[in-house]
């Protein structure tokens, strides 16, 4: 496959030769050139990476159902009690809101998914089983990370904790855990179970964490002992810690240092929070940090369309990133620094100015978008798009390519 005239990160107009499903040359344009086999024809878009949404909640989304009026009320039980609630009656049966969301991300431009699947004692693997179902179904267009996520907390209800069993046993890559002070009040007993289990059966571990300041750093020392101690290095992602940076400038600094010491990753979905670690100082010091859109207009919350590159907006605006070189910072995050969580083939950025993933020998997962500047096009946030996973056309036009 040849896709021809594109500007790979904004650059000079290419000509960029695939084998399968790696980047095998990339040549300066040559107009007159007629080759042969599948051209798709880059009309001089920006040539990208492909979105990775690290952290989104496929089982709990709302997409493409009548929009509602939002009924949870504040903190995390309370807003699960909600959903908990309504997710029975929606409009359309789980399985198929499910699998409509993830066609919709990939026609947006996403082909690497990491999402939670809710494990309790209310919908047992029921929630699982819908996003297992969408991953087989788009396993040609997507590769899809599924996380086995205790949402209601571990130790509140008795027997999530052999329901979380049971989905690792049926193929859950991540083990998820979440507020281990606030929630289940008990942070050892809980992280006992999210490390055992992950020792146990060699998963990945990520934990949601929600916790306010001097908790919320007294909750992630305690995930960085268990990772020292165990040898996880690289296995663990903390997403949300939305405060980890409201205590001092010498504790960010430390904690930033633990994670690039220990390759913990971080997962943000790019909250108004002014208490977050330091985007800037993450990615220079070589934390592997990924975007992703959280809940998509579900009983959590009304926000979420599908769609990284609006995401990709809230994280450059959330930052208040003016300059061109970090709002490119914040697409490198959405696409290539989320990719380097779910997979350790892909390195991690290595500062502001790193542009990864157009390389000879890259995978193809790439994306054409127009825009004049890899910056404009976050800002404009365009339409005319063309995803490929794995060096095919999976998506034009947002709509999925049927083969």
């Amino acid at each position: 496959m040849l896709i021809r005239d594109v500007r790979p990160w904004g650059g000079r107009r290419s000509d960029v030769e695939l084998s399968g499903d790696r980047i095998e040359a990339i040549r300066p344009h040559d107009p007159a050139a007629q080759p042969a086999g599948e051209v798709v024809e880059g009309r001089g878009r920006l040539l990208l990476p492909s979105f990775s949404d690290v952290h989104v909640h496929l089982d709990s989304t709302r997409i493409g159902l009548p929009f509602r009026p939002h009924t949870g009320g504040p903190g995390v039980w309370t807003m699960m009690l909600n959903d908990r609630q309504n997710w029975r009656t929606a409009e359309v049966p789980l399985m198929e809101r499910v699998a409509g969301t993830l066609e919709r991300m990939i026609a947006r431009g996403t082909t690497r998914v990491r999402s939670y699947a809710q494990v309790d004692v209310d919908c047992k693997l029921e929630k699982f089983d819908a996003v297992v179902a969408a991953k087989e179904k788009f396993a040609g267009q997507a590769d899809v990370q599924i996380m086995t996520f205790p949402q209601a907390g571990i130790l509140r209800e008795k027997g999530t904790v052999d329901y979380l069993e049971a989905s690792l046993k049926a193929g859950a890559q991540v083990i998820g855990g979440i507020d281990p002070c606030s929630l289940d009040r008990d942070p050892k007993g809980h992280l006992d179970v999210v490390f055992g289990l992950a020792e146990k059966y060699q998963v990945e571990v990520d934990i949601h964490l929600h916790e306010p300041g001097h908790l919320g750093v007294f909750s992630t020392d305690l995930v960085v002992e268990r990772t020292r101690a165990l040898g996880m290095q690289g296995k663990v992602t903390m997403s949300h810690a939305y405060e980890l940076g409201s205590v001092s400038d010498s504790e960010s600094r430390r904690i930033i240092d633990d994670f690039a010491e220990l390759d913990i990753a971080m997962a943000t979905v790019a909250p108004p929070s002014r208490g977050q670690l330091s985007l800037v100082a993450l990615t220079e010091a070589g934390v592997r940090v990924g975007l992703g859109e959280d809940g998509q207009r579900d009983y959590w919350s009304p926000y979420g369309n599908c769609d990284m590159l609006d995401r990709t907006w809230q994280l450059a605006f959330t930052n208040n990133f003016r300059r061109d070189d970090l709002i490119e910072m914040s697409l490198a995050v959405a696409t290539v620094g989320g990719a380097s969580i779910m997979s350790h083939d892909v390195a991690r950025l290595s500062g502001v100015a790193d542009r990864p993933g157009l390389a000879v020998g890259d995978r193809a997962d790439l994306l054409l978008v127009d825009g004049e500047t890899p910056a404009s096009a976050v800002m404009d946030r365009g339409t005319d798009r063309t995803v490929l996973h794995d060096g095919v056309v999976v998506a034009d036009q947002l709509a999925l390519v049927r083969r």
